[in-house]
């Protein structure tokens, strides 16, 4: 079809031959935008987002204490999630048994697609150093205490084979651990050199609620970097068992969901559709495939205009001929 038959054909090329009647846009927009605003008040006094308080490390450590302590022992011997996370938080440590032969390790990389390494690229922006600022910089907080400053002592100055050893014989023994009513963990006896002394403290210090503002202190007038609190709470099971009673868990669409039995972002549906199916449920890599696959759909979208074919489809199915029936039936 030429340029000229297109614009024969196009609406806005005809005159007008049909009636006329008065229309007051200002009387019909103070309306809408009215009944619009008292349908939001409503809605968003009906279902507002809940407030839930937060979770902390004094509310884990009271509720599940053996957890605590497995995942501060997991934070001091340097094998928790994020200890061995890599960029952002800490610098890559190649895994040779892993390795095929990249440069610099890329195959390692969890997330990566073909030539893109984000982790490596962006590198080391907040770094975290799971032992000292989950465990032994807080307990550095508590000076008046002279025989566990002697066991931090003690501990720093072991070799690593060592404090690994420790750290192994103390994390089996959490396995047959006992909790006291005042909420005291008792393990048996072995040789965990000071970790012991240093896992009992830090349970203490956490259950009464002092660890939360040791993660949280960066020196600053104003906090509002939660990165480390929350990077130590993902590694034990306080906050996956709370997203699991909220019903936001990735295999349960919580992407899209908000807590409580409160409607969430449900325009986020097609985001979190793919991490239900597979490969991308199972996939370590599925956060890079996911964004790959949205941002080619997203583009798809955005260049409709511009894609022969597709762009033509609206004047090839004359459903605008449907809708407006009345003025089609009126020309004829």
């Amino acid at each position: 079809m030429t340029r000229a038959q297109r614009a024969a054909e196009d609406e806005r090329y005809r005159t007008w031959k049909g009636p006329y009647r008065p229309y007051d846009i200002i009387k019909e927009g103070t309306i809408a935008i009215t009944a619009i605003a008292i349908l939001v008040v409503v809605l968003a006094i009906l279902f507002s987002s809940p407030d839930d308080r937060a979770v902390t490390t004094r509310q884990w450590a009271r509720t599940m204490p053996v957890n605590f302590l497995q995942t501060a022992t997991s934070e001091l011997d340097g094998t928790s999630e994020t200890a061995t996370y890599g960029p952002p938080y800490n610098p890559y440590v190649s895994d040779s048994s892993t390795d095929t032969g990249a440069p610099d390790g890329l195959d390692d990389y969890t997330q990566h697609l073909w030539f893109i390494h984000l982790q490596q690229w962006f590198g080391v922006a907040h770094p975290i150093n799971a032992a000292k600022d989950f465990v032994i910089d807080p307990l550095r907080t508590m000076p008046q205490q002279p025989a566990l400053q002697a066991a931090i002592n003690r501990y720093e100055s072991a070799s690593v084979s060592q404090q690994e050893a420790w750290a192994a014989a103390y994390t089996k023994a959490l396995n047959k651990a006992s909790v006291a009513g005042s909420g005291a963990v008792s393990v048996p006896a072995g040789s965990y050199g000071p970790i012991s002394e240093m896992m009992g403290e830090l349970l203490a210090f956490a259950r009464a609620g002092g660890l939360d503002g040791a993660i949280l202190n960066s020196g600053q007038l104003y906090q509002a970097d939660y990165t480390k609190a929350l990077m130590f709470l993902a590694d034990g099971n306080a906050l996956t068992a709370k997203a699991q009673q909220e019903h936001l868990l990735g295999n349960q669409w919580g992407m899209m969901n908000e807590t409580g039995s409160y409607p969430g972002q449900v325009w986020l549906w097609l985001y979190t559709f793919w991490y239900q199916i597979s490969p991308f449920s199972t996939s370590t890599n599925a956060d890079i495939d996911v964004m790959a696959i949205m941002t080619v759909l997203s583009l798809g979208l955005v260049l409709i205009p511009f894609i022969p074919g597709i762009r033509d489809i609206p004047r090839r199915v004359p459903l605008y001929r449907v809708i407006w029936r009345n003025h089609y039936n009126s020309l004829s």
